[in-house]
């Protein structure tokens, strides 16, 4: 496989958790160019790919790629569509990242636009699919069906679910629940080929198990998710410093075992972040606070979905809708 295409300097713990991630994805035998600058310190003979500039986390995303033309984004998603690259990865500029993967390595063939898919954390099962989680502030009702579309195949091969259950977050359950785009989007999902639609869900339901790939617009999904890590984040410290309580130390070392591997469940950086579905490459979105096990989870994802073919796989779903 081609190595993938690190950008070391993107994130707020960049580059030294950038570089330990991606210095044990290279112990584990997956492939890596790292992007910086020609004098960055602790590659240890990891193939590094030059780049001069850096897209900080506050400037805007479509000027900066704009002008910057030779910052580490750029550079990470031109490495990718002239094949220098399998996959890119980046902690950085979420806005740039995307940006840099669109203009660069362009949409796939009938894709209406690309939106970002993260995975919610489900105790005792495999994540909800969420899309789109912040690509698109508004969207139009066609393209939530191809959200869908794509999402289902996301899910089926990162996840391996056979028949993904797509779900329209919405303010209820019932059809005609939801504002215009909602109803709209639901009509089309009811008929739309290649989606099992089992109808409207609701933010509940995002944690449960019932659904598989959850569509919204991108600012609803970001507000969730959002939304989501911020209670997780809460819940989890309360329960932890409760547990540092001397009175509580009996029943810390009784529930900890049990408690732990729900941990690993809800922490973010067991997925490694998020990915870019809908351009012509594979881009993974890792969050800006990225640890080097969260980096190296991400690297892992994108290795997966590029071994896959899940690029190919939403070209094909999309070519064969638009064939009917």
């Amino acid at each position: 496989m081609l190595p993938i295409a690190v950008d070391a300097m993107g994130g707020d713990n960049a580059p030294h958790a950038i570089l330990a991630g991606a210095l044990q994805a290279a112990e584990l035998g997956i492939p890596i160019a790292l992007v910086g600058p020609a004098d960055l310190e602790g590659t240890n003979q990891l193939q590094l790919i030059v780049a001069t500039e850096v897209i900080e986390m506050h400037e805007d995303a479509a000027s900066s790629v704009r002008r910057k033309k030779d910052s580490t984004l750029v550079v990470a998603a031109n490495a990718v569509r002239e094949g220098k690259a399998s996959a890119m990865i980046s902690a950085g500029n979420t806005g740039a990242t995307m940006a840099s993967a669109l203009l660069r390595m362009c949409r796939i063939s009938g894709v209406a636009r690309p939106a970002i898919a993260t995975p919610v954390p489900v105790p005792g099962g495999h994540p909800t699919v969420l899309l789109d989680a912040g690509a698109n502030a508004e969207v139009q009702a066609e393209w939530l069906v191809q959200f869908a579309l794509m999402g289902s195949v996301y899910s089926q091969r990162r996840f391996g679910v056979e028949n993904p259950r797509v779900g329209l977050l919405s303010i209820g359950e019932e059809p005609g629940k939801g504002d215009t785009l909602r109803k709209e989007t639901y009509e089309l999902l009811k008929v739309a080929p290649g989606i099992n639609f089992i109808g409207n869900v609701e933010g509940r339901d995002l944690m449960t198990g019932v659904v598989d790939v959850v569509v919204t617009d991108g600012f609803t999904g970001n507000v969730v998710l959002k939304t989501l890590e911020g209670s997780l984040r809460t819940v989890v410290k309360a329960l932890f410093t409760a547990f540092g309580q001397p009175e509580y130390a009996d029943a810390a070392n009784t529930l900890m075992p049990a408690l732990l591997p729900l941990y690993e469940t809800l922490d973010p950086d067991t997925y490694g972040g998020a990915i870019l579905l809908g351009v012509d490459g594979v881009c993974i979105i890792s969050h800006g606070s990225s640890s080097a096990r969260a980096m190296v989870n991400g690297i892992k994802c994108a290795q997966e979905m590029v071994e896959t073919g899940m690029v190919e796989a939403i070209r094909v779903a999309i070519s064969s809708t638009l064939a009917e």
